[in-house]
């Protein structure tokens, strides 16, 4: 598929993730110094999860999820917190770890506050992502990105689409940029050698390259 990623696009997401190096100071020598902890959600996370996922669903960037959705998967995600002068510990950023079973998961939805960012909040979120993929001993972890450099760096390649046959089934199938994907999917580990949701084999029309295709050539072999 042609990589269709602008430079925007790219550092959107690294804003939105929060991820590279931090742009703020997290010196305790500086007034603004506030500890960021990292933690499983609860289900009363539910509600700050589900605004701050779907603040960034309008354009695509992260999938659209129902209340019901977060709630019922709410042990799929880590969230970030502040330390607040008071003490107490205000709701900063979210990522998620969905599991297909022993031969892979997903790192998913991995975003913080506007206010927040700048201080590698991120970057703690995944961490603490792929610490629990190690801990389950998960096989292989992938993830859909507009920056693979950016995961490059943390042992991730590039691979096909339909070498994850489980995540196309699960969310591709219903997203609404099925036909025209600008991310790149990758994997950390074995490419998986089995699948649960579906066919192992995904056929190749229900891609969205193979498709794209087919929506720029005529019979004639010109774009509409």
């Amino acid at each position: 598929m042609p990589d269709t990623t602008t430079q925007s696009d790219a550092t959107n997401d690294l804003q939105n993730a929060d991820l590279g190096t931090p742009t703020r100071s997290l010196s305790p020598s500086t007034p603004e110094f506030r500890m960021i902890t990292v933690h499983k959600a609860h289900l009363q996370d539910a509600r700050n999860v589900f605004d701050l996922v779907n603040s960034l669903s309008h354009d695509g960037t992260l999938l659209r999820r129902s209340y019901a959705e977060i709630c019922e998967n709410i042990r799929d995600f880590t969230v970030a917190c502040i330390a607040k002068e008071d003490g107490e510990h205000e709701f900063i950023g979210c990522g998620a770890l969905h599991l297909y079973g022993p031969h892979l998961a997903e790192v998913r939805s991995i975003v913080v506050k506007p206010e927040a960012r700048g201080l590698g909040a991120g970057d703690a979120i995944l961490e603490a992502l792929m610490a629990e993929a190690e801990e389950h001993q998960i096989m292989s972890v992938c993830l859909f990105t507009r920056i693979p450099a950016y995961f490059e760096h943390l042992g991730f390649r590039v691979a096909e689409r339909d070498a994850m046959p489980d995540k196309i089934y699960k969310d591709c199938q219903t997203c609404p940029r099925l036909y025209a994907c600008d991310e790149v999917a990758m994997v950390k580990g074995p490419l998986p050698k089995v699948t649960v949701l579906g066919p192992s084999d995904i056929q190749k029309p229900e891609m969205a390259e193979t498709h794209l295709v087919q929506l720029q050539l005529t019979p004639t072999g010109t774009s509409r």
